[in-house]
């Protein structure tokens, strides 16, 4: 979420590389050559007057090799690594010169492979803020007892996690253009600028029409109704604060409940134009945000066109349009994926350092009538639960959870 901000400076890093040669007995006519690098990192930053701790992660991509480090009270780490291609993750604390404790993170990646290097680590801040935050999605779909696949009855569960009042109106939900599973290595690609994406929809009301009181949360769901009746599986929704079916995509079955205001869609990818579907193994990314002052849904679809390239696979340029939302507009989200497909986050780091998701591997059929749920930190003097919001989902989600709504809507 996004409140806070620093600047920071960027300081190069330098790796330099050494090539061990090491020769086996007189009589082998062979030798193994060991390329590693001894790697200096140092994280800077212009208004940082203390680095608490940072937590490092070093994960070379090709071998799925992970090294794990913890410094504290320094910005320094030197180790040494093979030749590779590494993607490098910071967590942490620091102290800024205001004497403000902030947290940070950043993600690079890195091409270790030659006698010498230069790199920039750039340490951003993780922002938060005061405005609503995502507590819970479900997007799998059931099974039912029949053994057939439930593909309604999806979910976003947005909760007041503060100390007031809190308004619905006009919240955006957005739905990434990129999966998490799949990195095309697209031009141009900023995602510490904005946040691509193929679908967008936006809650109704004038401002002050949907309160919700602190602790309390709201259900927008891809339809309004109970499933429960079509199947004993299912969820009855009937009472959620919005919905989204798709009543032009005859396939789906979605029938408008009359009593449960619609979403707007501003942008969607799919063929039908009032179309949002969730990706049943969840490898894509949400986020929420609110329109600045000035900005509507018909400014949007003028200023804010994402156009973006890629070679794919027979060695052609690959172009595409789509939409991107600003990150200063965003005030929450986070990344899904699965252990044997993740390949990127799809947000800045500043918005959600980590992943999480449902299922163990791809298409685990134990996927189905589970959702991701934010942890509860512990409860209100009004009895409401308190929910982990660090910007670090792989800390801040349980992974294949129980749907808090299996039961219905209970507040």
């Amino acid at each position: 979420m996004k409140k806070k901000l620093l600047i920071l400076g960027l300081i190069g890093l330098t790796i330099s590389s050494t090539i061990v040669s090491c020769s086996k007995d007189d009589d082998d006519f062979g030798f193994e050559q060991s390329q590693k690098s001894t790697v200096n990192l140092t994280f800077s930053g212009t208004e940082i007057s203390n680095y608490k701790s940072l937590e490092i992660e070093i994960l070379e991509n090709n071998t799925g090799s992970l090294v794990k480090k913890l410094v504290e009270n320094n910005n320094i780490l030197s180790l040494e690594l093979a030749y590779g291609s590494y993607k490098i993750t910071v967590n942490g604390s620091v102290v800024t010169a205001s004497g403000e404790t902030v947290d940070v993170a950043a993600t690079v990646n890195a091409d270790i492979k030659t006698a010498s290097s230069a790199l920039s680590i750039p340490l951003l801040v993780k922002q938060f803020g005061d405005d609503f935050i995502i507590e819970e999605v479900f997007y799998t779909g059931v099974k039912t007892p029949e053994g057939k696949n439930y593909n309604s009855s999806r979910y976003f569960k947005l909760v007041n996690n503060t100390d007031k009042i809190l308004y619905a109106d006009g919240l955006i939900i957005g739905q990434s253009e990129f999966l998490t599973s799949v990195n095309n290595n697209v031009t141009p690609y900023t995602p510490n600028e904005k946040f691509a994406i193929k679908g967008m929809m936006q809650l109704p009301g004038s401002g002050t029409n949907h309160p919700v009181n602190p602790g309390d949360f709201i259900v927008i769901a891809d339809n309004a109704i109970n499933h429960n009746a079509q199947t004993s599986t299912a969820f009855n929704l009937q009472n959620a604060d919005f919905e989204f079916p798709s009543i032009k995509n005859s396939t789906l079955a979605q029938v408008d409940n009359p009593a449960v205001p619609n979403v707007k869609v501003i942008y969607t990818s799919m063929a039908f134009d009032d179309m949002i579907f969730l990706h049943s193994s969840g490898v894509e990314s949400y986020v929420i945000a609110r329109f600045p002052t000035g900005e509507n849904a018909e400014n949007f679809l003028q200023n804010h066109k994402y156009n973006y390239s890629y070679t794919n696979a027979a060695g052609n340029i690959t172009s595409k349009s789509a939409y991107a939302i600003p990150n200063s507009w965003i005030v929450d989200g986070f990344n899904n994926s699965v252990v044997d497909k993740f390949q990127h986050i799809l947000t800045s780091t500043t918005i959600d350092s980590g992943w999480t998701g449902v299922g163990e591997f791809w298409n685990d059929p134990n996927r189905l009538g589970k959702s991701v749920r934010r942890k509860v930190l512990g409860k209100t003097n009004t009895g409401k639960n308190i929910y982990k919001d660090t910007n670090n989902s792989t800390e801040d989600f349980i992974k294949n959870a129980e749907p808090s709504l299996k039961n219905g809507i209970v507040h």
